[in-house]
């Protein structure tokens, strides 16, 4: 509406980056449908890039997806399950991509629970990023793949899990929400 207000006021051209921002929303805010590629797997909760798989302290595996502007930034559970807590932390707005975000970003966690296994997914706000999107609540039951959310502009998404899974995803690998498979029970053959 401003950018036609500018156009119509001043000159055809004044209203031009108003558009242009304008095209940029809805390219960013885009929400394409995505069908998880079976049961039993564990897929990326987020579009974006592998920047860290490490081990914890507590003998968990923690996935950490980078997502730049460009990617779609709506969040999909990792697995069907149980939300058993919804845990909203202030925090810092640090790079995304790096380490100390992990811990020190804001953030919202999710703690999934189903088919034997508790999985958790963090939202977590970055430099741009400043305000997270979380659709569900302790108790709500979640499908494969299903909307959980989202983070507004560049932000990271991490993934905590136990010795039951077997991470297939690889360092520096781009992934797609709801579609990537980021592990699978251990004990699976290698092809997914």
């Amino acid at each position: 509406m401003a950018g036609a207000l500018l156009s119509w006021f001043l000159t055809p051209w004044a209203g031009i980056p108003l558009y242009i921002l304008a095209a940029f929303c809805l390219y960013f805010f885009r929400d394409p449908e995505r069908i998880a590629p079976g049961p039993n797997l564990m897929v990326s909760p987020a579009d974006g890039k592998v920047v860290s798989i490490k081990q914890t302290a507590s003998d968990q595996t923690r996935i950490s997806i980078f997502l730049n502007i460009f990617d779609v930034h709506v969040n999909r559970t990792p697995i069907p399950g149980v939300v058993r807590e919804v845990a909203y932390r202030e925090g810092k707005f640090l790079v995304a991509s790096h380490e100390a975000a992990s811990s020190d970003n804001e953030q919202n966690t999710l703690v999934i629970e189903g088919a034997g296994t508790r999985v958790i997914c963090r939202q977590i706000a970055g430099l741009i990023a400043r305000r997270i999107v979380c659709y569900k609540k302790p108790g709500d039951q979640l499908a494969p793949a299903e909307r959980i959310g989202y983070i507004k502009f560049g932000s990271r998404v991490d993934v905590l899990f136990g010795p039951e899974w077997s991470t297939v995803v690889h360092l520096g690998e781009r992934v797609s929400a709801g579609v990537s498979v980021l592990a699978k029970p251990a004990g699976l053959p290698e092809a997914v």
